[in-house]
């Protein structure tokens, strides 16, 4: 599992044909732009439309403040990983567990990131799923309100057939066409959220207190609240795969590509959280779309939109963990690169999340607990101890400093963000009924 080396390469004819097979180092022919939307389809999608929700259990100052120094240190830590992708002459760290075993040693980098990594990417797909499926519920019943209700389960299972046939592209520059129009409808929106929460106007009774009936509700909900915006910023564990298609030298295309993702990121979130937080105050749903009711018409095409973001977002997602599943099967279990062993493995693979998603729907809940259990580390902290031990910083050195700040403020994330998330959970849960 070590880096794909530039030159000099010592690897035998079969070890170059698996690589030319596996989906991330199958191709390096994308363009800086690839960059761009690739990174925005990551990162922007469901967590966008939970964040007015977030910002009324953290009340304007700390909402404000965690808002605003997420997106500065998920850019920071991104900007780590793509100066990190080919410091080393002759290599590449084309995956997130390669630079993890750099930094860490073969097995523990391993031990470390893939658990992280994976269960990242699981989840995501996972929330995506539910996401993809109420948003296709919600245009049902946007467009038809007089129409028999439709279970959720099966809109899950709607979505999920798009995927039994786009899990099959091979690789990341295949799904570009994909990738973009979600990039595209991301920004359409987020706009639309924010527009017609701006169009429907405050009635003049807004409530800014915690939403909580108790001091014990108003924590945990801060908590999940930290969870939601961990999420909204995720898009890490997709980065070095992502530059993994960008020939050699990719790291300044790679951050131009970043720069203006970044840019696009603030345009959706910042106005979607402040604006639905001011119009709504603690009313607001944990996805904003579900309380804007009219126009219609606008409220169904803004489903319609995060649809297809979402379609773009899981295999944006999926693609890393069929490279981990292929890799496995081919490198260790030695089986031969094959179409059907492709097929199977993929359609098992989204077979898998559809039945997650179908099962455990708690769309407020998934989002806060995964975000602090899983997200907060591969984006908020673990770029920061892979820097300090291989760029070696001097000690009490700006650099030094601010990554040490960085960690401990992930670390308090990870800790206090599941916390929340997993209470919203066992509430939801306790009133759920199964495949409704």
């Amino acid at each position: 599992m070590a880096s794909r080396e530039v030159e000099g390469d010592q690897r035998t004819e079969e070890e170059r044909a698996i690589d030319e097979w596996l989906p991330i180092t199958s191709s390096r022919t994308a363009k800086w732009w690839y960059s761009t939307f690739h990174n925005v389809t990551a990162m922007v999608g469901a967590g966008v439309l939970s964040l007015p929700y977030a910002m009324s259990s953290m009340g304007w100052g700390a909402g404000v403040t965690m808002m605003i120094i997420s997106w500065i240190i998920t850019l920071y830590t991104l900007w780590q990983m793509v100066e990190m992708h080919e410091m080393v002459p002759g290599k590449r760290f084309d995956r997130y567990h390669e630079l993890g075993q750099h930094a860490f040693g073969e097995k523990l980098g391993l031990y470390i990131v893939v658990p992280q990594q994976v269960v990242v990417e699981v989840s995501t797909c996972i929330i995506y799923m539910v996401t993809g499926g109420k948003s296709l519920k919600k245009t049902h019943e946007s467009l038809c309100s007089d129409c028999k209700e439709i279970k959720l389960t099966y809109f899950i299972l709607i979505f999920a057939s798009i995927h039994f046939f786009l899990s099959h592209l091979p690789n990341f520059n295949s799904i570009s066409v994909v990738s973009l129009a979600a990039a595209v409808m991301s920004l359409t929106y987020s706009t639309i959220a924010w527009t017609a929460a701006l169009a429907k106007g405050s009635d003049g009774h807004v409530d800014y207190g915690p939403r909580g009936k108790n001091t014990k509700d108003n924590v945990f909900n801060f908590f999940n609240a930290l969870g939601d915006i961990a999420f909204a910023y995720a898009g890490h564990n997709v980065v070095l795969e992502i530059q993994a298609t960008i020939p050699s030298p990719s790291k300044k295309p790679m951050w131009k590509g970043v720069v203006f993702a970044y840019i696009v990121v603030a345009i959706c979130y910042l106005p979607v959280a402040f604006i639905g937080y001011y119009i709504f105050g603690n009313e607001v749903e944990d996805n904003i779309l579900l309380v804007l009711n009219k126009p219609e018409w606008l409220i169904a095409a803004a489903n319609i939109f995060v649809f297809v973001h979402v379609v773009g977002g899981y295999q944006i997602y999926a693609m890393p963990v069929f490279d981990m599943l292929e890799t496995y099967l081919v490198k260790e279990i030695k089986l031969k690169p094959s179409f059907w062993l492709r097929f199977t493995t993929r359609t098992i693979y989204v077979a898998l999340t559809m039945f997650i998603g179908m099962t455990f729907p708690f769309f407020g809940g998934l989002v806060g607990f995964f975000g602090g259990f899983a997200l907060a580390p591969t984006t908020y902290f673990l770029p920061c101890i892979i820097w300090l031990i291989v760029k070696k910083p001097k000690k009490f050195s700006f650099s030094w400093m601010i990554n040490w700040v960085f960690i401990i403020l992930g670390l308090m994330l990870m800790t206090l963000a599941p916390i929340g998330g997993l209470r919203n959970i066992i509430l939801s849960a306790k009133t759920y009924k199964f495949y409704q």
